[in-house]
Parts: C-alpha cells; structure tokens; sequence
C-alpha cells in the first residue's frame, strides 16, 4: 500500500512503525475471509481491510479521529484472525493498537460512553474493587429489565451466580516444588480473573509444584493493562506493565526465572508485547527482558512430563483468540489435554472468536451476543462433557450461555495429575 507520511511525520516512531504496517498491505482482502465482525456485519469497513483503509487516511492527514473511523475501530474485537491469515505479514495488532491511542487523544465522546469507559478503567484491573462492583450487579440484577442501555444490562449480566472468595495463593510469596525442583517461575495472578474465578491461579500453582516447579508470586506485580491498552489509554496501560517489568526484573536480578508464566492468554498476548509497547520507555531494555521469558502456562507444561491416565471426560477445546492468533499457540493446550487422558474435539470454525475480547461484550454487547451464539452452536455440536479454553473472558462469555461446565486447561491437567476433581465435575469419575 502507498503511504504519503511526511519526513516529519516520520520522525514520530509511532507513525514510523505505522507506515511500515500500512506499507506491508497488498489490499489482498484474505483478512476478510476470518473476521467475524465482516461475518456478521457485512461491512466492508468492519473488516481489517476497511479499518486499515480508514486508520491510513485518519494518520495520513494527522487529523483528529471522527464518529465514522471510531465506530469502524471500535466495533473491532482485536482477536488477531486477520494476522493469521494474511500472506504479506501486516502487523495489524500495532496498527489498531496505534489507532485508539490516536482516537482517545483526539475524539471527544459522549459523556455517557466517557463515563463507562472511565468507569470500566477505573474498576476492572483492580481486585477488590471489581468484587465490589460484581457484588453489586448480583443484587441489581434482578432489576435489569428497568435499564435501557445494552451495555448496562450486559455488565449485570456478567456477574457469576457465585462470587468466590478472596485466593491468598494470589499473595506476594514464594511456593517451593513438591518434586525434584526443575524450574523457578513467576505466576502473573492478573486481575479481573482473580475476582471471577480464583481456583485457576489455585489449580496453576498445584500442578506446577507438582511438576518441579518453584512458583513466585511476585510483588508489585498486577494488572497486564491490556484492558486500558485496548481502549486506547496508552499511559495507563504502560504504567501498569512498567509495574510488572520492575517487579519481575527484580525477581530475575535477585534469585532469577526461568520463565514468567501467564494462564489467561489475553494477558499473556500483551506481556509478550511489552518489548514493543515500551521500546521508547527507558524501561525499554528490562521490557525486552520480561517479554523474551513470558509463557502461556501450556507452553512451559509442554516442557514437563505427565503421567499416562484415561479419564473418561469428553472435552470440547474451545481456542482462545489471544492463543491462537496473537501467540500462535494451537496444538500445544489440545496435545497437553490428550497426554493427560482426556477425549478431545474442536467445534467447526474454531478461528472464530467468541465475543468476549477484553471489555468488547460489554461496550459492543449486540454484536458480542451474535458471535457468542454461533460459538455456543458449534460447542454444544461436539456433544462434550466439559468445555476447555486459555482465557477467562472466553470462560465467562460462554458459561453465560451453556449448562456444559466450561473450565480451564489447566484446572482439567491438575485433576489427571492428582489435583482434586473441579466441583462441576462432581458426576464424573477418572
């Protein structure tokens, strides 16, 4: 693709890093083959392509960002599929990336949406103060016909039946290995999962300390900032990762790691990109660091031995977005399933994200809700026992929807491997 950046343009790396992204385009149109909000829409603007056309012409002419671009961008759900299918390498994620940074600076909202994003930034990276607000949608909730706004109703709706409660595995200590010590590893604990579901940091730390692996839990370390980082707020979100590049360094620096390991995979997309994200920090070299050692959980299992068993449990591999096109990480969560005992079988169109994407169910809920239910469809299609993803949001997108129990990877491994049987697999017998 032709770009008509100025010399000083240019000089900005960030338009330096854009041009090269745009310039990589042969306008093929692959990428609209697996986006799924060109499936679903139609619309050739709610495709990479169209989004790359409109992102171009808002960088180009160094304009602020108006209603037609931010609607396009927004609508996008970043799950990557476009990066696995285009032949020329364009490094969408950068781009769009860019592009909301761009428009949060430059494009004045309504107030009502400046306040629910404020809101969802100001509450979803922090622990506490997300059990507070999933809390209080539990009790409102039988309210929520009275709300207009989609977007109200979906974030009532996201409470879970049952709020769990505070993990003290997610504290700041060190966990030492029940086996001969192979590893020293430090657990990312995050933050939105560790008020929806703190069995899956339980279950991690279990089976690695089984396996051989000293576990840390780091302190400082928190949010990934991925969730601000998609809604454009750029300094929010480089604070955070510096928080946990500082934390991990020290970590590295005193008795140090042999990886970083990180069990929700949107967290682990970002953290992989630290590098990138804070090439011009003064951080930039630690940054580096911390990426080149960050490991989905299935990655650093892959390295480890499980014993041989037969559980008897049919299980529908559901592929996280953030797995399989931001890491490319396919074969390995599906080989470690098969190693451990379990059946395992892929629904139709698994490249197809889920809807869940970060905050994207909650501030696009109408669209959320259609690709939701085709990827409901093709799961319940496989006639599973349980369903299996990497990432928390995906767990809660599609346990909104389904009777099937809808786990963790790794909580399913830590059960073949002696780890007690998650509750809602109380009918089953290994």
């Amino acid at each position: 693709m032709k770009t008509e950046f100025t010399p000083e343009q240019l000089r900005d790396p960030a338009i330096m890093r854009a041009n090269e992204i745009l310039r990589a385009c042969v306008h093929c149109g692959f990428c609209t083959a697996t986006c799924p909000t060109y499936q679903v829409l139609g619309d050739e603007l709610d495709s990479p392509r169209g989004r790359i056309y409109l992102i171009k012409d808002m960088l180009e002419n160094d304009r602020p960002a108006d209603a037609k671009t931010v609607k396009h961008v927004d609508r996008c759900l970043s799950c990557l599929a476009c990066m696995t299918t285009c032949p020329s390498g364009v490094h969408y994620m950068h781009l769009v990336d860019h592009a909301r940074a761009h428009i949060e600076k430059t494009y004045k909202r309504p107030v009502f949406e400046r306040v629910l994003r404020w809101s969802l930034a100001r509450i979803l990276p922090y622990p506490g103060r997300f059990r507070w607000a999933l809390m209080g949608a539990k009790i409102a909730r039988p309210l929520r016909h009275l709300v207009p706004d989609p977007r109200l109703r979906a974030m009532l709706d996201m409470a879970p039946q049952k709020i769990p409660p505070v993990s003290r595995n997610d504290d700041p200590q060190v966990f030492g290995a029940k086996a001969k010590r192979r590893m020293r590893v430090a657990l990312m604990t995050g933050c939105a999962q560790r008020a929806l579901n703190t069995e899956i940091n339980d279950a991690t730390i279990r089976l690695l300390r089984r396996l051989g692996c000293e576990v840390v839990v780091a302190r400082g370390a928190g949010c990934c900032g991925a969730l601000v980082h998609h809604m454009g707020k750029a300094d929010e979100s480089h604070l955070a990762a510096a928080k946990n590049i500082r934390a991990w360094c020290d970590e590295m620096d005193d008795e140090g790691l042999d990886a970083i390991v990180i069990n929700t995979s949107g967290c682990g997309t970002t953290v992989k990109d630290y590098g990138h994200m804070l090439r011009n920090d003064p951080l930039a070299g630690d940054a580096a660091r911390v990426s080149e050692i960050s490991m989905d959980i299935s990655e650093l299992l892959e390295k480890l031995d499980f014993p041989d068993r037969d559980m008897g449990v049919r299980v529908a591999y559901h592929a996280a977005c953030s797995l399989q096109h931001g890491q490319q990480i396919t074969s390995a969560p599906k080989d470690l399933l098969r190693r451990a005992g379990f059946e395992v079988v892929e629904p139709a169109d698994a490249h197809l994200c889920c809807g869940s994407a970060g905050t994207y169910n909650l501030l696009q809920p109408e669209i959320s809700g259609q690709l939701k239910k085709r990827k409901i469809d093709t799961l319940e299609n496989c006639a599973p026992q349980v369903i299996a993803a990497g990432n928390i949001g995906c767990m809660m997108q599609i346990g909104s929807a389904t009777d099937i129990p809808v786990l963790h990877t790794v909580q399913l491994l830590d059960w073949a491997t002696g780890g007690p049987k998650p509750p809602e697999l109380s009918l089953f017998k290994p």
